[in-house]
């Protein structure tokens, strides 16, 4: 069965760093798009960031652009978030989705458990 399992997460100061990893498996890693979304205290779920099979197109929402990098290693079956110059307004649960094809506009079927990362002096 489909798999992902987050991992990465922690307590970081403002301005800190974070890479977060989604070990991916049950399913054909390199033929769908995946995202990044999070579930942000007071705010509810929101899209992050996502990716297309080959890496060559990103996307990323406003709050997080020049800020996280999403990538992916597909001889690892592995996903990636980079989080730079974190506030504390990126403190939430951050969740890695595989998409429904091999773009993200089509929505996402199956998500992890999440990692927390807390931003916070």
């Amino acid at each position: 069965q489909v798999q992902l399992v987050e991992s990465g997460g922690g307590l970081v100061q403002p301005g800190g760093s974070l890479r977060l990893s989604c070990a991916a498996s049950g399913f054909t890693f390199s033929t769908y798009a995946m995202s990044w979304v999070r579930l942000v205290p007071g705010k509810g779920l929101e899209w992050v960031s996502g990716i297309n099979i080959g890496a060559e197109t990103t996307t990323y929402a406003d709050s997080v652009k020049g800020r996280f990098i999403i990538s992916r290693d597909n001889a690892k079956n592995t996903l990636y978030l980079h989080a730079n110059s974190l506030k504390p307004e990126d403190t939430a649960v951050y969740y890695c989705a595989k998409a429904v094809t091999q773009y993200t506009d089509y929505g996402h079927d199956y998500w992890g458990q999440g990692t927390q990362v807390t931003v916070s002096s």
